[in-house]
């Protein structure tokens, strides 16, 4: 009975890992850790991105529909702009310890 448990234990583990490389290998880009580490801190509109990181739009639209479409962030439109919020709680808890002093500001 208690190896059972035991597997179960180690079953959930190597899902939960599984799970948490996906979500790092997503991020893992360097344009994408800059827009996290820009957004992490509130609300931020694709505007405010692609100005504040000199990407081009279409780049900065791209990474965040990756973003989006692995559920780590989400959007929701306020009068004419598109505002990005990290919705994963791994990657809010994780975000902050990856620093980019150049990014680290709004």
């Amino acid at each position: 009975m208690i190896l059972d448990y035991m597997k179960n234990i180690e079953m959930n583990s190597e899902k939960m890992l599984e799970l948490y490389a996906k979500k790092l290998k997503v991020c893992g880009h360097p344009v994408r850790l800059k827009i996290l580490s820009v957004i992490k801190d509130g609300t931020v509109c694709v505007k405010e991105l692609w100005e504040y990181l000199e990407q081009p739009q279409p780049v900065i639209s791209q990474h965040l529909a990756v973003l989006k479409e692995s559920g780590i962030v989400s959007s929701k439109i306020e009068a004419n702009k598109r505002i990005y919020t990290i919705v994963d709680p791994f990657i809010v808890e994780i975000i902050p310890f990856i620093k980019i002093s150049s990014y680290s500001k709004k």
